[in-house]
């Protein structure tokens, strides 16, 4: 090979290797294994709506749940609030979990199952994105929209959803 042949190929070659670097960067995002973002919201101030459910005479938890880890080591609570407004909150108590890419917080149909059986079920059945995590650690808030029937979501999973798999998730209990 003649040192012209060479050198395009090492240039293509390099081309390819920094094209690859740069996509698996952006893919990975391995840097948000070691950046927590501390999220600390106190309960939501009730919002007058006309299409709110009845409102109780002050905000009462609906369903609760305790995280369990899957994918990444994950803890705390789940509370579903009816705010004096008659909103839905879903709020996330003492969140710990590692950070990641396209992070989400799910509502689903799916049961709560430990171990790697649980990890990649969220998304098969009915579920509704509370929105995007606002922060791996630290208590959060989510406000469902207006009409969710609560009765079709038994769990709430942080969902990783570059990846398609649960990070952690909580089996709700509804309280009467």
């Amino acid at each position: 090979m003649t040192p012209m042949k060479r050198k395009r190929v090492l240039a293509v070659v390099a081309a390819g290797l920094v094209v690859a670097v740069a996509a698996g960067l952006y893919w990975f995002q391995p840097w948000k294994l070691w950046v927590n973002e501390t999220v600390q919201e106190a309960l939501p101030v009730a919002q007058v709506s006309e299409s709110a459910a009845p409102a109780p005479k002050k905000p009462m938890i609906v369903a609760t749940g305790e995280l369990i880890s899957h994918e990444h080591e994950t803890s705390g609570g789940v509370r579903i609030i009816r705010a004096e407004d008659g909103s839905l909150v879903l709020r996330l108590e003492n969140l710990d979990t590692s950070n990641g890419p396209d992070l989400r917080v799910l509502l689903s149909d799916a049961p709560v199952l430990p171990g790697k059986d649980g990890w990649f079920v969220f998304d098969d059945g009915a579920h509704m994105s509370a929105g995007k995590l606002k922060g791996n650690k630290g208590s959060q808030n989510y406000t469902l929209p207006a009409g969710t029937d609560l009765a079709r979501y038994s769990s709430v999973s942080i969902w990783c959803d570059r990846f398609d798999v649960s990070f952690g998730a909580a089996p709700l209990t509804k309280t009467p």
